[in-house]
């Protein structure tokens, strides 16, 4: 049976490609975006397969009743995509409160809002899955990225932890942790104002932000990867993408083992005395 996607940033980067790969596998594809006009050239192509739903996923209030909606039209919810995002570059300091609850509403709040919309249904049948669009800075950080990347932790973190209590109920969670690809998260990046002092360690951030988006990662090969690790028999709970993305998340956790091996034999010698 065809599935029905839910996916969310649908019309460009990697939303659009993922809505391609579903399309061209016979399903059935409902992209939540901002604007629905953006998506009239799939919905024109492909009319009885992608329909175009607007949703902002920061409206926490207008959640429940898009999804109520889809599942009245098509039955059911098969695959949540968590896709829409934005990126964002400071230093710590120079991030106000605004600039991190904003991120923070797009990229955890919004996904756990649809999250708990959707498993109702699931849990129900007792299949689905949900895509969790993270980044290989869910992993791993550097200087300018701990908004963005502080966002992608807590949403790998709630990942887990949600992965282990619906795998008995037949739903599969993959987080997805891409490198570099060619989609429009650069030009889609927005920065805190600029403090002297951190120009020599988040200026070349800033700098690689201003080139754009002039990465080699393909976005339809990593639908491509993305739809196969869903029809896996082992769903892989995290996949990075993209040659970079995978080095740096194996150089990521082989620095942390390495930290921890140098100093756990002060940091188990840590019990009370008997």
């Amino acid at each position: 049976m065809n599935k029905v996607w839910l996916v969310t940033g649908a019309n460009s980067g990697f939303g659009r490609a993922i809505t391609g790969a579903a399309v061209a596998a016979g399903d059935v594809v409902v992209g939540a975006v901002r604007r629905a006009g953006t998506l009239d050239d799939l919905v024109a192509a492909h009319p009885d397969q992608v329909e175009a739903l607007a949703l902002d996923v920061t409206d926490a209030a207008a959640i429940d009743a898009a999804v109520a909606d889809v599942v009245r039209r098509h039955g059911r919810v098969d695959v949540l995509v968590n896709n829409a995002g934005r990126g964002h570059v400071g230093a710590f300091e120079e991030t106000s409160d605004a600039d991190l609850r904003d991120l923070f509403d797009l990229h955890v709040f919004g996904p756990a809002a649809l999250v708990r919309a959707v498993l109702p249904h699931m849990r129900e049948r007792r299949s689905g899955a949900i895509v969790q669009m993270s980044s290989m800075g869910g992993q791993m950080s550097f200087a300018g990225f701990s908004a963005y990347s502080g966002t992608k932790f807590a949403l790998e973190g709630m990942s887990e932890a949600l992965a282990h209590e619906v795998a008995p109920l037949g739903i599969k969670v993959l987080v997805v942790e891409p490198g570099g690809f060619r989609t429009s998260l650069m030009s889609n990046t927005t920065a805190s104002a600029e403090l002297p002092d951190y120009a020599e360690t988040v200026g070349a951030t800033r700098a690689m932000v201003g080139e754009g988006d002039i990465a080699n990662g393909d976005p339809a090969k990593a639908a491509a990867v993305i739809i196969a690790a869903l029809a896996a028999e082992k769903t892989p709970l995290h996949l990075p993408l993209g040659a970079d993305g995978v080095d740096a998340v194996l150089g990521q956790l082989g620095t942390v083992r390495a930290e921890i091996e140098e100093w756990q034999e002060r940091a188990r010698a840590t019990a009370f005395d008997a």
